[in-house]
């Protein structure tokens, strides 16, 4: 079972560092993390279990893939009535709310397990949603924090989003650094690089972006992270 669960994530890292992936969290760095990825995430370490698993934790879990249903649940379009053959909301606020509240309950009523820290960092991301910053960041910090390498190097990707949307670039710059010296299977050294490049970019530091990028083509020339990083460098153009 275990072996299968580091297959599980072996195979969710290398889906972390395609253009999808990396070209979603580009365009899109209002947002902390894509969920998708993350419930792929929480999936694979809940068919391979954790050492200390205990009733309690099988408990917090139960709630725990609930609560990520949910927030995983679509939109409705404007003007499209609910309907209960399948969970959806009228807005991502609506979404961000009633899940934030989940996730905090869970944390806070499940605390020390596995799935806690999990729930602590969804409640860091639906704070960010919420436009509650502060307590997004006391959150993530807390969740950066923990031994568990997986979900505190997510907690720290979407740390440094949140750095970026409060114009404090400099800490999500330290933050990008940390993540490419230290990949995990849920960010790869791939995906923070070009998070930090594009940080470069947007702050008008196009050398540093330049070189991150040519980092990327020769690491692995035939990746596509590879040929998005040429596409980037032919729009940089010649230093």
């Amino acid at each position: 079972m275990r072996s299968y669960t580091r297959h599980k994530l072996k195979q969710d890292a290398f889906r972390a560092s395609t253009t999808e992936t990396i070209s979603w969290a580009v365009e899109h760095q209002s947002k902390l993390v894509a969920a998708g990825i993350v419930v792929a995430m929480i999936a694979a370490l809940a068919i391979g279990g954790w050492a200390y698993i205990n009733y309690r934790d099988q408990q917090a879990q139960s709630e725990l893939a609930l609560a990520i249903q949910k927030y995983d649940a679509p939109i409705r379009p404007a003007g499209t009535p609910e309907t209960p053959e399948m969970l959806s909301f009228g807005s991502a606020q609506e979404r961000a709310k009633v899940t934030n509240a989940e996730f905090t309950h869970i944390a806070d009523k499940y605390t020390f397990t596995q799935s806690a820290r999990v729930a602590r960092y969804f409640a860091g991301v639906t704070a960010h949603d919420l436009g509650d910053n502060a307590t997004a960041e006391r959150d993530l910090k807390d969740v950066a924090a923990s031994s568990h390498k997986e979900i505190a190097s997510l907690a720290k990707m979407a740390l440094a989003s949140l750095y970026r949307d409060t114009n404090r670039n400099s800490q999500a710059i330290e933050l990008y650094k940390d993540l490419a010296d230290h990949p995990t299977a849920s960010v790869g050294k791939d995906t923070a690089q070009f998070l930090l490049a594009s940080l470069y970019e947007q702050t008008g530091q196009p050398d540093q972006a330049r070189v991150l990028y040519q980092q990327m083509q020769k690491s692995n020339p035939a990746s596509p992270v590879a040929q998005l990083a040429g596409q980037k460098l032919q729009a940089l153009g010649q230093p």
